[in-house]
């Protein structure tokens, strides 16, 4: 039975859910982000169960079809973005249709309906977040992260970085309080960064 889990964004998060299951005798086949298969099926009460043992780590146990599909696409990208060592072959829109075995389009426009922005944007803002991220380890110049980003440019992401955050790369590293937003954060209405 597969089990569909908002907010589960790292590796930690992962770990909590396994504690869950196993707190509740469940047994879990796969434990991915925003994904569960367990080997039974679970019963109302013992979902009720999970539910609690979630939300003590800050998860969400989802049951609305719509809002499954959105944090999947959410964790394609959050996957594809943070956690892959090199970006996909294909463009992103090829991509997560793929993996979602869903038609671009209406998951495109599903996404804007819930979300209030783009899939585009929502991919934008986390590369943004990236590019901060490798910014402050200092291990990647500029090119380097353009390149491993796919972005056609330094100038291009440049322009984009500063288009979201409203710094050049070079200030935002220069700033003593370099401010990120925690991956689950990324693309919330109350938390979206100007992508106009």
């Amino acid at each position: 039975m597969k089990l569909y889990i908002k907010y589960m964004v790292s590796t930690r998060c992962k770990m909590a859910v396994k504690d869950a299951l196993k707190s509740l005798g469940l047994h879990f086949i796969v434990v991915d982000l925003g994904e569960v298969e367990i080997m039974e099926s679970i019963s109302p009460e013992q979902r009720e169960d999970l539910k609690a043992a979630l939300l003590v780590s800050g998860l969400e146990l989802m049951d609305d079809k719509r809002a499954v599909l959105i944090e999947r696409i959410k964790n394609v990208i959050t996957e594809m973005i943070h956690y892959s060592e090199e970006a996909p072959k294909t463009n992103y829109s090829d991509y997560i249709s793929e993996k979602l075995k869903y038609d671009y389009t209406y998951l495109s426009n599903l996404f804007s309906e819930v979300k209030g922005i783009t899939i585009q944007q929502f991919i934008i803002i986390h590369k943004i977040e990236k590019v901060k991220e490798l910014l402050l380890y200092e291990e990647l110049n500029l090119t380097e992260i353009s390149y491993k980003l796919h972005y056609s440019s330094v100038a291009h992401l440049s322009n984009q970085f500063k288009k979201v955050t409203g710094l050049t790369p070079s200030h935002f590293k220069q700033l003593k309080d370099r401010k990120r937003t925690p991956i689950e954060d990324i693309g919330d209405p109350e938390n979206n960064a100007k992508l106009n």
